[in-house]
């Protein structure tokens, strides 16, 4: 399998947090979600991995060959996209199509005003144009996206995209990640970070878990929820299958969790009820496992 990015041992230490280290592989072709809690170091990842902070240790290998992040010709093959102030307050469209512009040689100009009307911003070449500091923080989002989407990149890297915009921004996005990946056969990647996967779901192919700065769980999400499986029934017989179950919650009528589906046959004889999970579902009971460890 080819891979868009290998971690290799990534590692950045603060006073009070450390991120590693991280051994992972982003998967071309295909929508990585990197799922956690706030503060799990998530940004601080996608930050390291492309270029605007600085590593402690560890490694990144981008598209099989390149480990510089600072040569301007893997920059232009990147599109990254922060989830706050990516350009300043006080610019118009206008002023951020000529800054991408001069910045980069993929930049189109015309699939930029594409974009910004399909993402409901209005017509650019207007001559009145808002600022934007002028806009709500869901419509900074959509420019963000339209700016980086309009560039001829290999892999899109976006930090918390949909945590700002509604449900319906929220399915245009992954409409625009899958005709992204399209495009080029198979060669184009998007890695995005997430603390709520739930509207992201249907466009998510590999989902990497993090907690605390490490990975406790990757992989394709169909191999996942092969690996593990919904729990949930009476209160009554909670007590038999919570043993088996990695993450457990129960009420005084019934409980809920996550196990592995190696104790499928177990689970069914203590009368607990077995489904396979959402990504969202499994998502909650990783990181709830995560969280009890840590405490």
């Amino acid at each position: 399998m080819k891979y868009a990015i290998s971690i290799n041992g990534i590692t950045k230490t603060y006073k009070d947090f450390t991120l590693g280290e991280i051994r992972a592989n982003i998967p071309c072709g295909f929508s990585t979600a990197l799922i956690g809690a706030n503060g799990a170091g998530k940004t601080t990842l996608i930050d390291i991995l492309c270029g605007v902070t600085g590593k402690t240790g560890g490694e990144a290998v981008y598209f099989g060959e390149m480990t510089d992040i600072d040569d301007p010709v893997l920059r232009n093959r990147i599109g990254y996209c922060s989830s706050a102030d990516f350009f300043p307050l006080s610019w118009t469209p206008k002023d951020i199509a000529n800054a991408m512009e001069l910045g980069f040689d993929n930049f189109d100009r015309t699939k930029f005003a594409d974009l910004c009307m399909q993402l409901r911003l209005g017509d650019i070449k207007a001559r009145k144009q808002k600022k934007m500091m002028q806009l709500s923080d869901g419509n900074r989002m959509r420019m963000y996206l339209a700016a980086v989407l309009a560039r001829d990149t290999e892999i899109l890297v976006l930090d918390e995209p949909a945590s700002s915009l509604d449900p319906l921004a929220r399915d245009m996005l992954c409409d625009l990640f899958r005709k992204y990946l399209v495009e080029r056969d198979g060669e184009r990647s998007v890695l995005f970070s997430t603390h709520n996967i739930a509207d992201m779901e249907n466009v998510t192919d590999y989902a990497i878990f993090m907690s605390h700065g490490q990975i406790i769980e990757q992989g394709f999400v169909e191999d996942l929820k092969q690996k593990y499986l919904l729990v949930h029934g009476d209160a009554a017989d909670a007590d038999r299958a919570k043993s088996l179950m990695l993450s457990f919650s129960g009420s005084q009528n019934s409980f809920e969790g996550i196990a592995l589906a190696e104790h499928a046959g177990r689970l069914h004889a203590a009368n607990a009820v077995t489904e396979i999970p959402t990504l969202q579902q499994l998502s909650v009971g990783l990181l709830r496992k995560a969280e009890a460890y840590e405490n």
